[in-house]
């Protein structure tokens, strides 16, 4: 198995920090009147408000992450490594279009959708199979994490609908979304590599490829 540099670490690690952050910076030099319960992130990027600047650096910075990550996780299928830089790309787009500072925006929310949806496909088209694939790039936990951002996703938008807790909703899968690459990642480090040499049958390979 080709291995992953330890940069792909710090990108990785690096990513839910910047997001994180971004948020709480931004919330606080918005004010009391900015709700994080119920008013989404995209709202604190908005153009003029007090922090729109420090979420947009938050934004393109999670995208460079993300592009970072995808180009250092060369055990992972190429399908997930693309989803994942797709992630990154939406991430950056979203810094570029940003929602307005009130009513919707349809090119914001196609973005944000995008963003969503790769992010949340990216673990099990990432996948795996093989007896040598690290833990986090196996079928099983690929397809867990796919299915919990998914929900995710699903209760944002229900929350969004009904005018809900939307930005803990949102908070909640972001979260899990920009985590998730660093999982991986440390899989990768911390695992065994066996039988990658000589395509024993340690060997990884795409899950539905014959041999």
């Amino acid at each position: 198995m080709r291995s992953v540099p330890t940069w792909a670490l710090v990108s990785s690690g690096c990513a839910p920090l910047f997001l994180i952050m971004g948020w709480l910076v931004a919330a606080s030099l918005q004010g009391p009147h900015y709700d994080p319960a119920a008013q989404t992130i995209s709202v604190l990027a908005a153009p003029g408000n007090s922090g729109s600047w420090v979420m947009t650096a938050a934004f393109i910075a999670l995208g460079f992450c993300h592009l970072l990550t995808a180009w250092g996780l060369r055990p992972a299928a190429t399908a997930g490594r693309t989803a994942l830089a797709a992630g990154g790309v939406s991430a950056l787009a979203v810094a570029m279009v940003p929602a307005p500072s009130s009513g919707g925006s349809l090119s914001h929310g196609s973005l944000a959708v995008l963003g969503f949806t790769v992010l949340a496909a990216w673990p099990v088209l990432a996948a795996r199979a093989g007896t040598g694939v690290p833990w986090a790039l196996r079928p099983f936990p690929s397809l867990g994490a796919t299915a919990v951002m998914a929900a995710g996703a699903a209760w944002f938008l229900i929350e969004l609908h009904l005018h809900g807790v939307a930005g803990v909703a949102e908070r909640a899968v972001t979260t899990l979304q920009s985590v998730w690459p660093f999982v991986v990642v440390l899989s990768c480090l911390r695992g065994p590599q066996r039988g990658s040499q000589h395509g024993g049958p340690g060997e990884p390979r795409p899950l539905g490829r014959p041999r």
